[in-house]
């Protein structure tokens, strides 16, 4: 679903995540005037400063400001100022009205940024699912924020985004999800599915992620992504401009023993390239699978 409007989004809080996968990640925690979620944005690099976050607000302290993570460098014991990193000889500075001023040693800006807008998938991202891929394209994003460079595709050596929107099942929540599942299984594929229970096929709203990245200060995006939609979504011009769409292929397409291997993930892939136009080359090898015959879409009256 589009939405033309940009919603206002507020970074409330960011913390400092150390990974088992290697660099230190800064989780920022947004609200927004749109919906009653708390979307997220996963930050690889502490220069990449929100807006909203570092902003001053009334009755600041520089506690108050390390405690909801607007701060530069890196907390230590003992460490009393937000603005200035005594040990890292890194400051911060801010105009009159409290708005931060921008500085390329200390801020990440005017530079092409790897991005990653992600819809929630607690079934593919925590259960193990094999009905999709998304646990996979979370994880490839990271690591490929993380690289300098793998298999020809230039990364983000470490600075880059991962936008992780609430919008579990394409917007339609995780029950109704979960009733979907049980329709593919009687042989509707996820459009049939969506749609039979009255839902859009993808009832997402990509406007806050538009709106994160844009609080991130990020101008121009390399879009990690298959997803044509998105590439239009992302666009928010002057502020904002895909600049690069970078593919998310399945590692099961490219890489011998590795991904996800099932006839769901299959059937996704299919729905997605054949009834939602994403920008994937289809293997020959890959087809519809199942035994059961397509459901009419009068089935639920």
């Amino acid at each position: 679903m589009t939405n033309h409007k940009l919603p206002k989004v507020t970074c409330i809080a960011r913390a400092r995540i150390p990974t088992v996968r290697g660099p230190d990640i800064f989780l920022h925690l947004y609200q927004n005037d749109v919906d009653n979620k708390e979307h997220l944005a996963i930050v690889f690099g502490e220069d990449i400063r929100s807006r909203s976050l570092f902003r001053y607000r009334a009755n600041d302290t520089q506690h108050s400001r390390m405690v909801r993570g607007a701060y530069v460098g890196r907390l230590f014991p003992g460490r009393t100022e937000a603005d200035r990193d005594t040990k890292l000889d890194m400051k911060l500075t801010f105009d009159a009205s409290g708005e931060l001023e921008v500085c390329p040693e200390t801020t990440w800006c005017k530079k092409q940024t790897l991005v990653r807008i992600h819809s929630e998938c607690y079934t593919g991202e925590t259960a193990w699912s094999a009905r999709c891929d998304c646990g996979e394209q979370f994880d490839r994003a990271g690591h490929l924020i993380s690289v300098a460079e793998e298999d020809g595709v230039v990364g983000g050596a470490g600075h880059g985004i991962i936008v992780y929107l609430r919008q579990e099942g394409r917007g339609i929540g995780l029950g109704e999800k979960l009733k979907a599942y049980n329709l593919q299984d009687l042989g509707a594929d996820t459009v049939q599915a969506n749609l039979l229970l009255k839902h859009p096929a993808d009832a997402r709203d990509f406007s806050i992620g538009r709106a994160i990245l844009i609080d991130l200060g990020i101008e121009e995006v390399r879009l990690l992504t298959n997803n044509p939609d998105k590439v239009r979504e992302v666009e928010c011009p002057p502020t904002l401009h895909c600049v690069e769409r970078v593919p998310m292929v399945p590692l099961s397409w490219t890489t011998e023993g590795e991904g996800i291997k099932s006839p769901e993930v299959n059937n996704y892939l299919v729905t997605k390239i054949e009834r939602m136009g994403h920008l994937l080359q289809k293997p020959l090898r890959l087809h519809r699978r199942g035994s059961a015959p397509p459901l009419e879409m009068n089935t639920l009256g």
